[in-house]
């Protein structure tokens, strides 16, 4: 007696005809739908595939290059898989650094959230602790740091962006989507960036009552348009991509650089900054790393540079916490440069320069740190 097909069986069918056709080399390999791709992706986070499969998917995707359809596809999964929450305010800022952290500088943006608080803009951040390729220093790192609960659920963290003394939060996505933490691992042994490092900061776990904004960082020339794209397609009411140091939200401060940013879901445009014309004279591109910090290594990691997790977000909380105290230097210019060209997108100020002007005036009066508790 033959026993009946399980939705396990179904999955495995499914995705042993996507592998098929993806896989079949450079000349061969076809796109899959957003619905395949949704599907595919759907049965990983399910765990109703074998890893090796899993990781081929996500490879042979890679090495024919993923296209629209197929990115939306698999962030349709992970969204489908994530614990949403409406926060009882008007607009939320959703501050997407990069999940695999920082390795080259000490970031400042960790500290943006309270920064634009203190401006009157509920703002999140989301990330993780440990995430290949680069296996950084993280936004968790740093906010645990500086004494920051990040181990809220989505409710949690939602319920701080209305209250009057605090108005930003961080959540995990250990928190909001556990079964794509989970792949951490599979990530790792895969070595190098697939498509889940494009999508995951596009989850959107934590909207505005009315109003949801995407903030995030780039630095290859292809990703505007495609951040923009899956921006769109998540239903991010405008976007902010700024070309930023590792590709985290905070540009250059020592030389021109280029924005893209769309408003009520319309097209992109670029722009540019200059930092010399909102008063940053600075000779770094970025927050240096301490010259004292402790050296480490990464057994059999010839890609990620090593740095030591816990001093470098000691530092990072330090000079963050500094900078919020009106301490001038890199990172308070780091939070100016970025807080500006935010407020300035959201149309609270007429111009980038006095977009600048209230975030040192946030800043020098010290009441941002306060909101660090």
């Amino acid at each position: 007696m033959s026993s009946t097909p399980t939705a396990s069986d179904d999955a495995k069918l499914q995705m042993r005809s996507i592998i098929q056709r993806i896989a079949t080399g450079p000349e061969l390999s076809k796109d899959i739908s957003a619905a395949d791709a949704c599907a595919g992706m759907r049965a990983i986070l399910d765990n109703k595939v074998d890893p090796v499969q899993a990781g081929i998917f996500f490879i042979a995707l890679r090495m024919k290059r993923e296209t629209d359809e197929e990115f939306k596809g698999i962030l349709d999964a992970i969204r489908e898989a994530t614990g949403h929450v409406v926060a009882d305010v008007d607009d939320v800022v959703d501050i997407a650094d990069p999940y695999d952290g920082y390795n080259r500088c000490l970031p400042a943006s960790p500290f943006l959230m309270p920064l634009l608080a203190e401006c009157g803009v509920p703002a999140i951040s989301h990330g993780a602790h440990a995430v290949g390729p680069k296996f950084g220093v993280t936004h968790r790192h740093i906010l645990d740091a500086a004494g920051v609960p990040v181990d809220l659920s989505p409710v949690e963290a939602a319920d701080r962006l209305k209250d009057p003394g605090c108005g930003w939060s961080y959540v995990d996505q250990r928190s909001f989507c556990a079964p794509l933490h989970n792949l951490v691992d599979l990530r790792a042994a895969m070595v190098k960036r697939q498509a889940v490092t494009t999508v995951e900061v596009m989850a959107r776990p934590i909207h505005g009552r009315k109003r949801t904004h995407l903030v995030t960082g780039y630095v290859h020339k292809p990703y505007p348009r495609i951040y923009a794209m899956l921006a769109r397609h998540t239903g991010f009411d405008s976007a902010l991509l700024i070309r930023g140091s590792e590709g985290g939200v905070i540009p250059s401060l020592r030389q021109k650089g280029t924005c893209v940013n769309y408003q009520n879901h319309g097209e992109e445009q670029a722009f540019e900054i200059d930092p010399q014309e909102l008063g940053i004279e600075q000779p770094v591109k970025a927050v240096p790393l301490p010259e004292d910090l402790p050296q480490t290594t990464r057994p059999g990691d010839e890609i990620a540079v090593a740095v030591d997790i816990q001093a470098t977000a000691i530092a990072a909380a330090k000079a963050g916490l500094a900078a919020l105290e009106g301490n001038k230097g890199p990172t308070y210019d780091s939070l100016v440069f970025t807080g500006a060209i935010i407020l300035w997108h959201l149309g609270r100020a007429s111009s980038l320069a006095a977009a600048a002007d209230r975030i040192r005036s946030a800043l020098d009066s010290g009441k941002a740190a306060q909101r660090l508790g």
